[in-house]
């Protein structure tokens, strides 16, 4: 498949995804376009918080949408120093530390968006202990851990960012947590830059996906001149600008189109 097919396969998922959760009132109206805060995020985040990998984890890392919320909320409660990306990446160091030991503000305003922008600093990879446990959101994932994000790559290049730097050790956890409506049949694509979950935590069940699958970094050449320009971290890579070839599908052989 083409950059272009494996983009297009993709994001008719999460039109039909997106569809279903609000038909369904599964998620709020207005989910198309963001990782979807959906019904039931408390009780995903409740089943998370069950599995050993969750208990033994010191450090977590998370994104910042609404949906792990009540995912980043256990882990300041629980005292796990928590990393939240910074939306979109755009502050030459990416991440939030979150420190419930050295917060000041409450843990509810501290762990949103909007809050952590306030609450807490900013650190680079080079300022991070390493990684126990990785949550991240999604618009779809089937069960063989293979994932669909908004479309933006945010969480791909925080995951190389952090294998890069050898702060994810292969046999950590990578989790998503979503509706039961996001879990999909369909056999997704998957390129050389994303990453598979190892576990899907809905509501309703513990999904145990397949062998990781996950890049050994930054994939320079999957990022378009426009990407790298958004993104200050990329700059230490010394890339100004390239061009993205087409290229080929990985993992699965029978990807829909």
């Amino acid at each position: 498949m083409t950059a272009k097919d494996i983009d297009q396969a993709k994001q008719e998922v999460r039109e039909r995804v997106w569809t279903l959760l609000e038909r369904d009132g599964a998620a709020p109206p207005g989910v198309h376009g963001h990782i979807p805060n959906f019904v039931g995020a408390e009780r995903a985040a409740e089943r998370l918080a069950e599995l050993e990998a969750w208990r033994a984890a010191g450090a977590v890392k998370s994104n910042p949408d609404k949906a792990q919320l009540a995912v980043r909320l256990r882990a300041l409660h629980e005292g796990k120093l928590l990393y939240m990306a910074v939306p979109r990446l755009a502050t030459p160091r990416p991440f939030y530390l979150l420190d419930p030991a050295t917060l000041t503000t409450p843990f509810e305003t501290a762990a949103t968006s909007g809050g952590a922008a306030s609450a807490a600093r900013t650190i680079g990879v080079d300022e991070m202990h390493p990684v126990d446990l990785i949550v991240c959101g999604s618009v779809a994932v089937n069960r063989r851990g293979v994932r669909v994000g908004k479309g933006a790559g945010y969480s791909d290049i925080e995951v190389a960012l952090l294998t890069e730097a050898g702060l994810i050790r292969p046999e950590k956890m990578i989790v998503t947590t979503v509706h039961q409506l996001q879990v999909v049949d369909d056999e997704l694509p998957e390129t050389e830059h994303d990453f598979s979950v190892d576990v899907i935590v809905t509501p309703d069940e513990v999904i145990q996906c397949g062998p990781p699958r996950r890049p050994s970094g930054i994939v320079l050449a999957h990022l378009s001149a426009e990407k790298v320009a958004e993104i200050p971290v990329l700059a230490a890579y010394g890339v100004k600008q390239y061009q993205a070839p087409g290229y080929q599908c990985q993992g699965s052989p029978n990807t829909s189109s």
